[in-house]
């Protein structure tokens, strides 16, 4: 529905990218950006001025928020965007409010709700698919894989076909799934793509970046759509 508000979570530190923004105006939401806060206590004045949630890209979870020591390879943490977009998603189930969690976004809701992560992909879970496809030479915006899609899903009914492709910008993934998300999508290696929770009025999470993809491709743009809609 037009005129709704979606807060966008960033990091403390740095800027959101543009694409974000530019989705959900596209989608016909009214964007708010919520930069991470060290005050948890503030939090619930975030939630009580946005009518749903877009959990963003970023540094990686700190591992001590699921039950593990830090891997060799951990990237940057962000100990205040931890801190306050973990107490914001707890917060935002609680009160049913749509969620559209996006690459760190998936991570963040996993481990909010009690699953855990692969902190490095390439040295915990080797493929030969390049879920760092910069690092290969590929621009933000093109594809870098295909994704097999859950039949049966809300992810399914969403995006359309059984199978799409995607970008790929992340070394961590999901590893345990939290109880009360159902996966929604795989990498051809296995990887989870897409996660959903059923009981709530409308979650949806995916690891790769459909807001840079959303110019040029409708599976992408249905994903905007179908959260602005659920507002």
């Amino acid at each position: 529905m037009a005129g709704k508000v979606v807060g966008i979570t960033r990091a403390s530190r740095s800027e959101l990218r543009p694409a974000y923004v530019r989705a959900i105006e596209a989608a016909g939401g009214m964007p708010r950006v919520l930069p991470a806060i060290a005050d948890t206590d503030a939090v619930q004045q975030y939630l009580d001025h946005i009518d749903g949630l877009l959990l963003s890209g970023g540094d990686d979870v700190a591992p001590e928020h699921y039950g593990q020591e830090p891997h060799p390879r951990l990237g940057t943490v962000d100990p205040d965007r931890d801190a306050m977009e973990l107490t914001l998603i707890r917060l935002a189930l609680q009160r049913n409010l749509p969620i559209f969690a996006i690459c760190r976004g998936i991570q963040a809701l996993n481990v909010a709700m009690g699953g855990t992560l692969y902190q490095d992909l390439p040295s915990q879970r080797p493929s030969e698919i390049a879920h760092q496809q910069e690092e290969a030479g590929l621009p933000r915006d093109r594809f870098s894989h295909e994704i097999d899609v859950v039949a049966g899903t809300r992810y399914r009914t969403i995006v359309g076909r059984d199978r799409i492709p995607v970008n790929s910008l992340h070394h961590q993934a999901l590893d345990r799934v939290a109880a009360g998300l159902v996966v929604a999508a795989r990498a051809p290696d296995g990887v989870i793509e897409a996660v959903e929770a059923p009981e709530y009025r409308y979650v949806i999470a995916v690891q790769y970046h459909p807001e840079e993809t959303a110019p040029h491709d409708a599976a992408a743009r249905r994903l905007f759509e179908a959260f602005v809609d659920a507002l």
